[in-house]
Parts: structure tokens; C-alpha cells; sequence
């Protein structure tokens, strides 16, 4: 299987699931209005287990080094195969929480509360578990970051003003999706051998399986969460699953890409985990909030027609990430 063997290069990865992180709401945004979330969620669902289960088939079972994908299932122990199960589900419910106060509150909201914040806390959770790292540079990154989730969420109330229901909601739903997201981590990382890929220890499993059972969480919560949130939508009237069916091709592509996308982006980051370390890697990950509020703002101009200060507000929130994500690099050095 393919294994990651310098620091340099799993920066690269980390920086790819960046992107990868902060750009596949993306999607989202583009089914808006011809599809409802809740819809275009289940099939970036299938599209995070379909992607996650042909990279384990093929890059994950391919080469000498570490264990082949089938393999590497077959002699995982139960306990490791329930912690990343955990993983998938408390991800999956964070994550359709987040997709929620997306269609609330927009891109530009959204990921900087609610990802930044499970940077933060998720970067403390993975360091106390592994600790690899400078503590004190990956904690001031952390500063850092926290900074700019507050002058973000400053922002957006001075755009939306405080009477706005909808904006409140959004900010919630944000930093309850940010707490969540914190803890899935752990489990993956948990559920591997961080320290040694190649001949990774009995019982434990590669990153490959652990991506695959992982998702496999995922999918399988989703017929309880993604059920509830179509019957009782925080947005909107209810939906049926004869909807979903009703769906073009066109639209369930779209939910597809996006799951694939995140996908890419989180094998990636299980991948440089084993030489950054989970706390670094997962950090640089989750600077995906940067991605997205990028995309937000430049793209689909979610913060058109603020006044000065809130462009500043965002300018400087922009300048807090860049220099956070820098300090967290450098912890590795």
C-alpha cells in the first residue's frame, strides 16, 4: 500500500485535505434550491463509503509495504473495528448538523465556528492521546485560530444584526456540529498504528481500513440521523424518501462528487497522521475553515454589501487563520 515516509510530504497531504475539507460544501451549495440538503446529504454519504472502499481496493492493496486492504480486515480486532464504527457515527451526526447551519447561515459562517472551533478542541483531544509536536507552537496556532472564530462570529452578527432567528440558529447549529467534530478523530486515529504503517501492529489497522470502516459508520448511522432530519427538518417542511427517487441523475452526481472529495481529503489525513502525528495532522486538516470561508466570501459573496467594519472583521480573521495554520506547522518541525 502506499505510505507516506517524510514530514514534507505529509504537510502536502494535509494541505490537500485542506482543500479537499473546505471546498466540498461546494457541492452543496451548488444543488441549493434544486435539491434539499437533507436529499443531497445521502448521497455524499454513499459517495465518502464508494470512494473510501475503491482507494482500500486499490492504493490500499497494492505494493509490499503494510498489509493489504482484505487482509488487514480480516485479523482486525473487534474493539478497533467498533472505534472507528464510533468515529463514523459521531462525525456523521456533526456533520449533518454543519450541512444544516450551511443552509442556514452560509459557507463564510459555518465552517469558521463550527470547524474552527473543532480545531481547537479537536487538536487538544488528539495531542493528550499521541504527543507528537511542540506544544507550545501547536497551542499558540490554537490561540490563534480561536481568535478568528470569535472575530468571525462577530462579523456575521453585525452583518445579520441581532434580531436575526436565522442567524442565531446557524451559529448554534455551528458550535454544537464544531463540539462533535472534535472527538471523531481519536477513534480513527485510535483504531490504527500510528507509529509504524509498514508493519503495523496485530489487532490494529491501516489507514486504508480504517477510511473504510470509518465511512461504513457513516453510512450506517445515516438511516437514523438523515431519517429524523428529513421527518423533523430544523429548516423547511418535511421530505420523503420518494423525493430522493425522484432525483436526476444530474443532482445525485453532484452529492456523490462532494462525498468523494471530503473522502480524498480524510485518506490523506489518515495517511500523514502516521508521520505528523494525529494532533498536527487533523489540525492542518481542519484549516479547511479557511478553504471554505474563501470560497464564502470570494466566491459566493456571502458577506456582499457589509459594511467596513465587518470587512475588516473578516480580513482580520483571514490574517488569524493563515497565522494559526502557519504556527501549527512549524510544530512539527
Amino acid at each position: 500500500m502506499f505510505i507516506v515516509t517524510s514530514y514534507p510530504l505529509a504537510i502536502v497531504f494535509c494541505v490537500i485535505t485542506m482543500l479537499c475539507w473546505g471546498s466540498w460544501a461546494n457541492t452543496q451549495k451548488l444543488a441549493a434550491g434544486k435539491w434539499r440538503y437533507e436529499l443531497f446529504y445521502w448521497d455524499y454519504v454513499i459517495g465518502i463509503f464508494l470512494f473510501s472502499l475503491i482507494a482500500a481496493l486499490t492504493l490500499g492493496s497494492t505494493g509490499d509495504q503494510g498489509r493489504a486492504f482484505l487482509e488487514d480486515l480480516k485479523q482486525a480486532s473487534g474493539a478497533n473495528i467498533g472505534s472507528a464504527l464510533v468515529g463514523g457515527i459521531i462525525f456523521n451526526l456533526a456533520n449533518i448538523l454543519l450541512s444544516s447551519a450551511i443552509a442556514i447561515a452560509g459557507m463564510s459562517v459555518a465552517f469558521p465556528v463550527g470547524i474552527g472551533l473543532a480545531l481547537v478542541v479537536g487538536v487538544i483531544v488528539n495531542f493528550a492521546s499521541h504527543q507528537k509536536g511542540d506544544p507550545l507552537l501547536l497551542f499558540a496556532g490554537v490561540a490563534l485560530v480561536s481568535l478568528a472564530i470569535i472575530f468571525n462570529a462577530i462579523a456575521y452578527k453585525k452583518k445579520t444584526g441581532t434580531a436575526s432567528k436565522a442567524g442565531a440558529k446557524g451559529i448554534a447549529l455551528s458550535i454544537i456540529a464544531g463540539l462533535l467534530m472534535s472527538f471523531f478523530y481519536s477513534f480513527v486515529a485510535g483504531a490504527m498504528d500510528l507509529d509504524n504503517f509498514i508493519n503495523p501492529e496485530a489487532e490494529k489497522m491501516t489507514p486504508y481500513t480504517a477510511s473504510v470502516v470509518f465511512a461504513a459508520g457513516i453510512l450506517l448511522s445515516n438511516f437514523l440521523f438523515n431519517t429524523v432530519m428529513m421527518r423533523k427538518p430544523l429548516q423547511g417542511p418535511p421530505i420523503s424518501y420518494t423525493e430522493y427517487f425522484k432525483g436526476r441523475p444530474a443532482l445525485h452526481s453532484i452529492g456523490i462528487l462532494g462525498g468523494s472529495i471530503w473522502a480524498l481529503g480524510n485518506l490523506f489525513n489518515l495517511i500523514a497522521a502516521g508521520k505528523a502525528g494525529p494532533a498536527i495532522s487533523y489540525g492542518l486538516g481542519q484549516g479547511a475553515t479557511l478553504v471554505a470561508a474563501i470560497w464564502g466570501v470570494m466566491i459566493w459573496k456571502e458577506f456582499a454589501g457589509s459594511s467596513k467594519q465587518v470587512k475588516n472583521l473578516i480580513a482580520s480573521m483571514f490574517v488569524l487563520f493563515i497565522a494559526g495554520l502557519a504556527l501549527v506547522i512549524a510544530a512539527g518541525l
